[in-house]
């Protein structure tokens, strides 16, 4: 069982960055692969970022890429999502999420563990 804390939203400025991270619990963190996603009003969940186990390989969502780096630090069991140039479409409820895998999808439905979510808002 793993449980997930996110934290590090907020109200930015459009331009402007933030760094959100999410804490998570339990044994062999480095087993898991990590994934960040975001709901925006109205909309349905999508997937962000994603980091592997080893954090070796990463994947971004289309919108983000070039602009957000997720990161991971297994010796303190953390994943990071570093935001910069943030847009007003990037407001949403960002969720860290974790799958007992060294692979990770961008599946929603790949995720076994989900934290419960920091509000990112960015005003234009």
């Amino acid at each position: 069982q793993v449980q997930l804390v996110e934290s590090g939203g907020g109200l930015v400025q459009a331009g402007g960055s933030l760094r959100l991270s999410c804490a998570a619990s339990g044994h062999f963190f480095n087993g898991y692969a990590m994934g960040w996603f975001r709901q925006a009003p109205g909309k349905e969940r999508q997937f962000v970022a994603c980091i592997s186990g080893s954090g070796t390989h990463t994947s971004y969502a289309d919108s983000v890429k070039g602009r957000f780096t997720v990161s991971r630090d297994n010796a303190k069991n953390t994943v990071s999502l570093q935001m910069n140039s943030l847009k007003p479409e990037d407001t949403a409820v960002y969720y860290c999420a974790a799958r007992p895998y060294l692979l990770a999808t961008m599946k929603i439905e790949d995720y076994n563990y989900w934290g419960q979510g920091t509000q990112v808002t960015v005003s234009s």
